[in-house]
C-alpha cells in the first residue's frame, strides 16, 4: 500500500509517504510558507521513492480544523494529485493527528486536544489510544469557548496549542482529570498517513469529488456587530 499524506493546517507544513508500513516525511516549522514549500516537499519525497501519482493507492488529507487558509491549500493539492491520478482520498481530522503524535512519543492514552481557533474559542476534541495504538475519538470535535469543552469522564494529558493560551480556564474546567500538559504539538503529515492507512484499508477511502475538508467555524471573523 502506497500513500501520499498532505499537512498545511497550522504554522507547521508537511508531507508523508506511506509505503508498505514504511513512513517517509518532509516537516517544517514555516509560518505562511506552506504554498512555497508544499510541493517541493511531495516532489522531494516521491522522487526518493521513485514512485508518480499513478503508483499511489490513496491521498490522505488533513482535512482540518485548523486555518482556512491553510486547509484550503492541502484540499487544493490533494485534490490536484487524486483526480490527476484518478484515486480516492483519505480524510483524516487535524485533531487526531495532533493526538497521534502525542501517543508515539507518550505513554499516556487519553489526549485532550486543543488547536488555537482565535476568536477567544479552542478547536476541540478528546481523543484515546485503542489497541493498535491508533488515536479515536470520543464525543464529537467542536469550536467552543475553552469554558465550555465538553469532555468524558477520562483522565490523560493536554495536547495542543489551545492550552498554551487557554491553560488556565481549561484546567478550572477539567480539573484533575488533566495529569500532564504539551502544548507544543503540531499536526504532522506522518500521523495523517498513519491514520490515514488505517482507514483506508477498513474501506473508508472517498471519491475526490467527495474529499471536502472540515473548518467546524463557517466565518473567518465576526461581523461587527456580533464581537
Amino acid at each position: 500500500m502506497k500513500l501520499l499524506a498532505v499537512e498545511t493546517s497550522t504554522d507547521a507544513c508537511s508531507a508523508a509517504l506511506f509505503i508498505d508500513g514504511e513512513i517517509r516525511e518532509k516537516f517544517e516549522l514555516a509560518p505562511r510558507e506552506h504554498t512555497k514549500l508544499i510541493l517541493p516537499m511531495i516532489d522531494s519525497l516521491m522522487a526518493d521513492a521513485q514512485l508518480k501519482p499513478q503508483h499511489l493507492d490513496a491521498v490522505a488529507l488533513s482535512r482540518g480544523p485548523g486555518s482556512f487558509t491553510g486547509v484550503r491549500i492541502a484540499t487544493g493539492v490533494a485534490h490536484g494529485i487524486a483526480f490527476g491520478a484518478d484515486i480516492p482520498v483519505v480524510l483524516v481530522s487535524t485533531l487526531a493527528a495532533i493526538a497521534q503524535d502525542f501517543f508515539n512519543r507518550r505513554s499516556e492514552d487519553v489526549a485532550f486536544t486543543a488547536m488555537d481557533a482565535r476568536m477567544n474559542e479552542i478547536f476541540w476534541g478528546v481523543y484515546q489510544r485503542n489497541a493498535l495504538g491508533l488515536a479515536v475519538l470520543r464525543g464529537d470535535e467542536a469550536v467552543t469557548p475553552a469554558g465550555e469543552a465538553l469532555y468524558p469522564e477520562l483522565k490523560g494529558a493536554g495536547v495542543g496549542s489551545g492550552w498554551a493560551v487557554y491553560g488556565e480556564i481549561l484546567m478550572s474546567r477539567l480539573g484533575s482529570r488533566v495529569q500532564s500538559i504539551e502544548s507544543e504539538v503540531w499536526p504532522r503529515a506522518a500521523c495523517i498517513v498513519q491514520l490515514g492507512a488505517y482507514d483506508f484499508t477498513n474501506g473508508l477511502a472517498v471519491p475526490v469529488e467527495q474529499a471536502m475538508p472540515v473548518y467546524l467555524r463557517d466565518k473567518v471573523a465576526k461581523k461587527q456587530s456580533e464581537r
